[in-house]
């Protein structure tokens, strides 16, 4: 049983906190920005902007798609019921760690076959994933099920899942200050049935 201690539980918070923290900022220092400019373009010649990956990464590209819509892109999340069919001028974004995990090389592969640019973001460029793709983002984190802890402390694949949600928002900040859009139109955008 996990010792209930508020004084050591508090600690153990605070230094799992910064274990995450330092682990993104190493990351980000890794990251090669060029290349990761390159998704820029992309996204503003897209006729529409779909994305896709699994668990926990898959909720990280749910909320870049939510910041572009915001932004003013057509945004459409695959698999929701109301995700139309992918074509021609489209830009398909996946998200997989491994780059095998199969509904998403199924979807990138589909994609391409229908005459939509992918865009990845993964740990590795040779994969069935990063095959399909026009770009190959890397963010140099442990696969999922990497549990050597040489190169991040954290469970499973939580290292790239976070680190996808801060890059996605960083691609978003920097679109939105390149704009100039005022927040409050960013904002008339927003869901208003909550």
């Amino acid at each position: 049983m996990y010792d209930t201690n508020p004084a050591e539980t508090a600690e153990a918070l605070k230094q799992n906190l910064r274990i995450i923290l330092d682990e993104q900022r190493s990351l980000a220092d890794q990251i090669d920005f060029d290349q990761l400019a390159l998704l820029i373009p992309h996204l503003k010649s897209a006729n529409r902007v779909f994305v896709v990956a699994a668990g926990r990464s898959g909720l990280s590209l749910k909320a870049a798609a939510m910041r572009l819509m915001h932004f003013g892109l057509n945004v459409f999340v695959v698999g929701e019921t109301t995700t139309p069919a992918i074509r021609k001028g489209d830009l398909l974004i996946a998200a997989s760690g491994s780059g095998t995990t199969s509904s998403i090389v199924k979807a990138a592969e589909k994609a391409v076959k229908a005459g939509a640019a992918v865009v990845s973001l993964s740990t590795t460029t040779v994969s069935a994933l990063a095959a399909c793709s026009v770009l190959v983002i890397i963010l140099p984190a442990a696969q999922k099920e990497d549990h050597g802890q040489a190169v991040s402390l954290q469970y499973a694949g939580s290292l790239f899942e976070q680190a996808l949600l801060l890059v996605m928002d960083a691609v978003f900040q920097t679109l939105w200050l390149a704009e100039g859009t005022p927040a409050e139109v960013l904002w008339e955008r927003h869901a208003n049935l909550e």
